[in-house]
């Protein structure tokens, strides 16, 4: 089984997370990473929040789209003002292979608020696309360090 994790981090936080998910699926097959970058973001979270909220898309770094080859698609993302991420958002809209695909989602965030709402958002935009199969997790900032309790988490969504 091949799979692709696309992730945006800004903090680290995601970033460790799609790290020990790699690990995970490494067992099963080769696994592909995709980080995501931002080429307009502001460096105050808070712009970036109340990008987050309204939705918006934001310029990424070029990446490939096209997960046909992939049977496995992965997304991570922290949870901003109820979303994801701007860049996360931009690649839900062009990617492109993710039909009859399963999905793993999976965020990180701080209070939790908005946690489902995120997750639903992505699955939605994924479902309209014709990915199948959805599992999901998330981590809590102050936890993405403990990696036995990473692990747990990912191994019950798997």
């Amino acid at each position: 089984m091949k799979s692709v994790i696309i992730y945006y981090s800004f903090s680290g936080n995601t970033k460790k997370v799609a790290g020990v998910l790699s690990e995970h699926l490494k067992e099963k097959g080769p696994v592909e990473t995709i980080e995501l970058k931002s080429l307009d973001e502001s460096g105050k979270f808070f712009t970036q929040a109340a990008r987050a909220f309204r939705r918006k898309r934001a310029e990424i770094a070029p990446v490939n789209f096209d997960l046909c080859e992939h049977d496995l698609l992965c997304f991570g993302t922290p949870v901003w003002a109820f979303g994801p991420a701007p860049a996360m958002n931009t690649f839900l809209d062009i990617c492109l292979g993710t039909k009859d695909k399963e999905a793993i989602l999976f965020t990180t965030y701080g209070s939790g608020t908005g946690n489902e709402r995120c997750l639903n958002y992505m699955q939605d935009i994924l479902n309209k696309k014709g990915a199948k199969q959805f599992k999901r997790f998330s981590i809590q900032q102050f936890k993405v360090n403990d990696k036995e309790f990473v692990s747990s988490k990912i191994k019950e969504a798997l």
